[in-house]
């Protein structure tokens, strides 16, 4: 009787009362989204942040491109010189580039829905307030000052920032896709901006870039969350909680140290000459004056605006070529055969000009947009070999020379096309450039490589 009672209840009644209170799934998030209702996996919201980056990147990208097609507007109107009218373009670069190694710090201390809300408000004031103005100096404060600063906010750091807290897995992927937004952007805004400037004036182009500005700061506003860990979920593929973010008050100290420390190397000023020489033959020349350069030669604004867009589709295509070789080749030798490709194509491009849409210059648009910014990846490639894991921001003090080489360039050849009449001196002399981008490329061969660093590894975001 005593073996038949012992045994039976005990073990089957504490079960019972061990599972009873915990029935319900533990809510912890874990590495895939979790069903919903009908059985289908939800998205994670990683997806939902990376929507929004997108919308941003490319309307701060349209944004950036409308000054190029008001310079002739400009000019009729107010009588302002070609010299006059770029440098608000020029401080505009200067700007968006100096601003860019701080902006990650700034989302640091700040958030990113905050400093990217301001940013684009600081844009649509900016953008805005251009439709009162009389003098030149207020060209240069709304659009040079106001507008880059808001831009440069949105720099490299804004997608380098989303794509590292949101994704652990298809973080290149994401990374590429942002990056590629500034070329989709302009291959929207261009096209239109130059119609809305033939049909209907410049000033209604500025109001369409600053209702445009503030109507992005909506879903930031609204959709933009700062970390995964605000929605209790993990990064897009990660398998377990990332470490807990570290408050460092002393980044913008800590990117200055690294500017100073970086600054004692040879291969920072071969790095950020050759870039400087890039930014110079691309965002300070073409991206600014391409368009009143066709103009000049009978070319309609609304055909070169298009043409300068189609320039960023092959821009997209040559990148991410560019990332593939640079895994491949030696980073180095590619920086010398995009310069010197990129300076012979400037060097013909005076006589490519026509009043008509010919095959010289779309042969012109094609090539030159292929190498527009291939020179990224493998400049990456060679800050991560030389400087190791201070390399993203070495990298940001480079794109910030990029940008101050863009800026001289663009106020310069505006003050030649015054004094000349043509922008031909301003194209031969960014054929020599060139030329000596290559030779800085091919210095970079006596510097040694820094210790822990990774040649092939993939880009930190640029945008």
């Amino acid at each position: 009787m005593n073996e038949r009672h012992t045994p039976t209840p005990g073990p089957t009644a504490a079960p019972a009362r061990a599972e009873a209170p915990a029935p319900a799934p533990d809510p912890a998030p874990s590495g895939p989204p979790r069903p919903s209702r009908t059985g289908r996996p939800r998205p994670h919201y990683a997806w939902v942040v990376a929507a929004v980056s997108l919308l941003v990147l490319l309307g701060s990208a349209g944004f950036r491109s409308t000054p190029s097609l008001m310079m002739d507007a400009l000019h009729n109107e107010f009588g302002w010189s070609m010299g006059t009218i770029s440098s608000a373009t020029s401080v505009n670069l200067a700007l968006y580039g100096l601003t860019a190694p701080f902006a990650a710090a700034l989302m640091d201390r700040f958030g990113v829905r905050l400093v990217v809300v301001c940013a684009l408000l600081t844009i649509s004031v900016g953008a805005g307030l251009t439709m009162l103005m009389r003098e030149p100096w207020q060209l240069v404060l709304c659009w040079g000052v106001l507008v880059g600063l808001g831009s440069g906010s949105m720099a490299g750091a804004f997608a380098t920032t989303v794509t590292g807290r949101w994704f652990r897995a298809r973080q290149g992927l994401v990374t590429g896709v942002l990056t590629a937004a500034g070329a989709a952007g302009n291959l929207v805004f261009l096209p239109v901006g130059a119609w809305l400037v033939e049909e209907h004036g410049w000033r209604s182009a500025v109001v369409v870039v600053s209702l445009a500005a503030s109507a992005v700061a909506v879903p930031v506003l609204l959709l933009m969350r700062e970390r995964p860990a605000d929605l209790g979920l993990l990064p897009y593929g990660a398998t377990e909680e990332p470490p807990p973010p570290v408050a460092d008050n002393r980044a913008l100290a800590r990117s200055l140290r690294v500017l100073r420390d970086a600054s004692r190397s040879r291969a920072f000023w071969l790095l950020a000459g050759s870039f400087a020489i890039c930014g110079a033959t691309t965002a300070g020349l073409v991206g600014t004056h391409f368009i009143p350069a066709a103009h000049d030669h009978g070319l309609p604004v609304t055909t070169a605006a298009s043409l300068l867009a189609l320039i960023g589709i092959f821009d997209v295509i040559g990148t991410i070529a560019s990332g593939w070789f640079t895994d491949r080749f030696d980073s180095r030798l590619l920086l010398v055969v995009y310069y010197a490709l990129r300076g012979f194509s400037l060097f013909l491009l005076p006589q490519l000009f026509a009043g008509s849409l010919e095959p010289p210059i779309l042969a012109f648009v094609i090539f030159y947009g292929l190498d527009w910014v291939a020179t990224v990846p493998p400049t990456v490639a060679l800050c991560r070999r030389h400087f190791g894991d201070d390399a993203p921001i070495v990298f940001g003090w480079v794109l910030a020379c990029h940008q101050l080489g863009a800026a001289a360039v663009a106020g310069l050849a505006g003050l030649a096309r015054d004094a000349l009449g043509t922008y031909d001196l301003a194209w031969y002399a960014a054929g020599g450039l060139c030329a000596v981008a290559v030779l800085l490329c091919l210095a970079l061969r006596a510097d040694r490589p820094g210790v822990g660093a990774e040649p092939g590894a993939p880009a930190p975001g640029l945008s």
